[in-house]
């Protein structure tokens, strides 16, 4: 009935193990949801993958993990790709869209201690312990914050840096999303999990998009029943704020929402590389509208690159002006300077 009847539906994804067991989980809600249809999983390499002896924030290139999959969409040999919503830059390509946001994991920063210091916690680590992170804005408040230890950049999926943790004695921690953690089966490896007072986490972490041809209309009404409306609004605030800073992953720019009794909060920071410099807002709106038939010519609106017919449009709308606002009140305290001299100091 919705057009995609008879075919295999082919879904892109990356190589890695963690990438998999995440595809597989939004293909085993699309089986739930559609049993008569036959999904096939097309795994490939991206940049992101190949590249492991250079930091994330260095290579410069804003889809790292997503281009190759984003080509095998263009060329049609897939029908649909799952990411990490963190990977997808706020500008997607032409004709592209994300087309369901799936209900969101814990997105906090968790720290892995090495079997060492099984039962510490950062600031119980001795002066100078080494900790692993390939992010700016995790290394740039946890200096801040604790400034008795080190930072250095640690590359490589899931599975490589746990062995490099373990094996060596090159570090005493590292910090990881905790949402990946949980899904491979490691929530047991979590020794800390970082609260918003800590660290607050990045855009879109511990949700997962997927991203469709956004003149698909079979495939985009197909996914859209995996949206999950709090996390959608949630990621349209970040992505909107992240957005109107001009934010990349080559500087530190770090959020926390919530949505609570229809009033979505935001919390939005931006921070110098050794974390010494910051600036930190909270801004809220209202977003408890009724759905209404939005059919007609603005049926698939686009909010920061998200389409998501079955979310209220004024909601959406709500909530990307609450990030432009948030950012629009950091740039206006000084946060263009910031991100500035973060940017030219990691090029340099």
């Amino acid at each position: 009935e919705n057009g995609v009847d008879g075919r295999a539906i082919r879904v892109g994804t990356r190589r890695s193990q963690l990438a998999r067991i995440q595809t597989d989980s939004v293909v085993t809600m699309l089986r739930e949801l559609y049993p008569d249809l036959h999904f096939e999983i097309v795994a490939m390499s991206t940049t992101g993958d190949k590249i492991l002896d250079t930091a994330l924030s260095k290579i410069g290139e804003k889809s790292l993990f997503t281009k190759e999959l984003e080509n095998a969409l263009e060329r049609n040999e897939v029908d649909l790709v799952v990411h990490s919503l963190k990977d997808l830059p706020t500008s997607l390509p032409p004709g592209f869209t994300i087309g369901a946001i799936c209900k969101r994991e814990n997105p906090l920063d968790a720290v892995v201690f090495h079997p060492k210091n099984c039962g510490k916690t950062l600031s119980l680590l001795p002066e100078k312990s080494v900790i692993g992170t390939s992010s700016l804005r995790r290394a740039a408040q946890l200096k801040k914050k604790f400034p008795h230890l080190e930072f250095r950049d640690i590359r490589g999926n899931l599975n490589t840096r746990l062995k490099k943790l373990d094996e060596k004695e090159d570090f005493s921690a590292i910090i990881l999303a905790a949402a990946g953690l949980k899904r491979m089966g490691w929530e047991n490896r979590i020794g800390q999990l970082l609260g918003p007072e800590d660290c607050l986490y990045a855009v879109g972490q511990g949700a997962l998009a997927v991203e469709v041809r956004a003149k698909d209309q079979e495939i985009l009404n197909m996914v859209s029943a995996l949206h999950d409306a709090d996390t959608v609004l949630c990621c349209i605030a970040e992505r909107a704020f992240m957005k109107h800073l001009e934010g990349g992953c080559s500087v530190p720019v770090a959020v926390n929402t919530l949505l609570k009794d229809g009033q979505l909060y935001l919390t939005g920071a931006v921070y110098s590389l050794d974390g010494s410099d910051s600036l930190k807002e909270t801004m809220q709106t209202g977003v408890s509208y009724p759905h209404q038939n939005e059919d007609g010519p603005n049926d698939d609106v686009q909010h920061v690159g998200i389409t998501a017919k079955n979310v209220p449009g004024q909601a959406q709308e709500a909530a990307e002006n609450l990030g432009v606002e948030l950012a629009s009140l950091l740039l206006s305290k000084g946060a263009k300077h910031i991100l500035s001299v973060a940017r030219q100091l990691n090029d340099a």
